[in-house]
């Protein structure tokens, strides 16, 4: 295998282990970690203007607390939306009002605002399935955020949302991987990282 097919094939494997742990995590450990996962983004954001997220499956950490706690920053929420065809994100602002959209991924009702509209964004908080210590974030794959994130400002601070054990040393990391700056867990709260853009 050449290094690029490496990676892939490590990050498949690392993602379907993700989310195997993420399934059989309790209920109730998932409620502890929105809770605190919440409280740190209210803390840490304050002051914010724009905010690009978005809204968390059952599974992830922060389900059923953002994107309504970044609302209490008194910050624009911006929120994407899977566009009906392709691997582009469009993104709307967060009125509180949330339908199912494509793959049955809940998104904000009102106007779409386009692809280049996360370039508004001063911090854009990313789902993602580990992070490592030096950036490297693990998504699903699909590369929705990587074509996302290449829109974002310079300067924009990228933050990844994840299970404390989902913070690890080191991730497969591909040229196109965009880095993050920040990494949030539950126990460990926020975590800045030398690696961000």
């Amino acid at each position: 295998m050449t290094p690029g097919r490496d990676a892939v094939a490590a990050k498949s494997a690392l993602r379907e282990q993700h989310l195997s742990a993420r399934r059989a995590r309790p209920a109730a450990d998932r409620a502890a970690a929105a809770a605190a996962v919440a409280t740190v983004l209210l803390e840490e954001l304050a002051g914010v203007r724009t905010v690009a997220a978005y809204v968390p499956e059952e599974t992830e950490p922060g389900y059923g607390r953002l994107p309504a706690v970044l609302g209490r920053l008194g910050a624009r929420v911006l929120l994407p939306v899977v566009a009906p065809h392709g691997r582009e994100l469009a993104w709307a602002v967060d009125s509180g009002r949330l339908a199912p959209g494509r793959f049955g991924l809940l998104e904000p009702v009102g106007p779409r605002l386009g692809a280049a509209a996360v370039g508004t964004a001063e911090v854009v908080v990313v789902p993602a399935l580990a992070a490592s210590r030096d950036g490297v974030r693990l998504g699903r794959g699909g590369g929705y955020y990587d074509r996302a994130l290449l829109l974002t400002q310079p300067g924009a601070l990228l933050v990844a949302v994840v299970y404390d054990d989902e913070f690890v040393d080191a991730l497969p990391a591909e040229p196109h991987d965009q880095r993050v700056g920040a990494v949030v867990t539950p126990s460990g709260g926020w975590q800045a990282l030398s690696a961000g853009r």
